[in-house]
């Protein structure tokens, strides 16, 4: 277990870095929590919104508040593996003769926005979830490691289909969240175009280090969760499969696949992070609510009925969370008491 001092250095480091990434990113609190919650948990991100909101620049302020490498690729229907992972190229060597040489490709980074993912074929999909669920990359039988931490954060746009190559559900599994981001409100659309027309360039200052994020990853499997919470993350999970007796309404109604074992690793993994990210050391009910939909919205599978109503995951989810009765909060009891 992990002293005080570093606990409590970590949980401020955090919360600096929310705030390093303010400076420059105006309101998406929600999403730039995710992106933590994903990034500390130690899984990737799947970033789902239109063109304009400022992914790129989200993840590039990211990577300088934790002073780590930042790599873009933008994905299109003629990018190769090879395009991401590298490839082999013939090198004159030091005694004059020749030699084949792996020379790494753009997923050699820290931190990686795999822009429009569902733009490319899916043989190109592939070589980065490999990549993803390894962290390393494999050619002509040998393993090249990639930087810890690895950070993936893939975007598509949910509205434009045409042209594009939807990533399979098994694949979709891979990332621990998917994070939908919206259009800024008024106020903070306002100070969006105060920002970027003038002349005055806010920066985002580095808070953290890779050290810090090791240490983080490592804090977050300690944060402790009672068994009753154990509990219901499971039977939340098995609650989305049709066939299961813990199956409700909305169920049997809407979903003709239910979500698997990884997901409720995912919830739990993900429950554990955010509570980190508040700034408290033990798991609660709000905390598995809270990452739920960004959870379980990729690895439920809606039947007919539910796509011809214009149901959505994130209603199905929350008629879930609705339905499923949660167990006592000892924490939140006592925090209710005290206020």
């Amino acid at each position: 277990m992990s002293d005080t001092q570093e606990i409590q250095r970590t949980l401020e480091r955090l919360g600096a870095v929310r705030a390093s990434v303010a400076q420059v990113i105006v309101g998406q609190q929600s999403v730039v929590d995710d992106l933590l919650v994903a990034l500390i948990a130690g899984g990737h991100c799947l970033l789902q919104g239109v063109p304009g909101l400022g992914k790129t620049l989200l993840l590039r302020t990211l990577a300088t508040a934790l002073d780590l490498p930042f790599g873009r690729i933008q994905f299109t229907p003629d990018l190769m593996p090879a395009d991401i992972i590298g490839s082999e190229l013939l090198v004159e060597s030091e005694s004059g003769g020749r030699k084949f040489e792996f020379q790494k490709g753009p997923v050699f980074t820290s931190l990686l926005l795999a822009d429009e993912i569902n733009r490319t074929p899916p043989r190109t999909q592939s070589a980065l979830l490999e990549a993803m669920a390894e962290s390393s990359v494999t050619w002509a039988g040998e393993v090249h490691a990639l930087p810890d931490p690895f950070f993936v954060m893939a975007t598509q746009n949910p509205l434009e289909q045409a042209g594009t190559y939807p990533l399979p559900e098994a694949q979709l599994d891979r990332f621990l969240l998917i994070v939908n981001i919206d259009y800024p409100t008024l106020d903070e659309e306002i100070e969006v175009l105060e920002r970027t027309t003038g002349t005055h360039k806010a920066r985002a200052r580095a808070v953290m280090n890779r050290e810090d994020i090791a240490l983080a990853r490592t804090l977050v499997r300690e944060v402790p969760i009672s068994t009753d919470l154990i509990r219901y993350a499971a039977m939340l999970v098995r609650a989305t499969r049709p066939e299961d007796a813990l199956a409700t309404a909305a169920t049997t109604e809407w979903i003709r696949w239910g979500a698997g074992p990884r997901a409720g690793q995912a919830l739990v993994v993900a429950a554990k992070a955010r509570a980190m990210l508040d700034g408290r050391l033990a798991v609660t009910l709000a905390d598995l609510h809270a990452v739920a939909p960004s959870v379980l919205r990729h690895r439920l599978i809606l039947n007919f009925h539910a796509q011809s109503e214009h149901h959505t995951s994130d209603q199905v989810v929350q008629e879930l969370i609705g339905a499923l009765p949660g167990p006592a909060d000892p924490l939140e009891a006592a925090t209710e008491q005290s206020a």
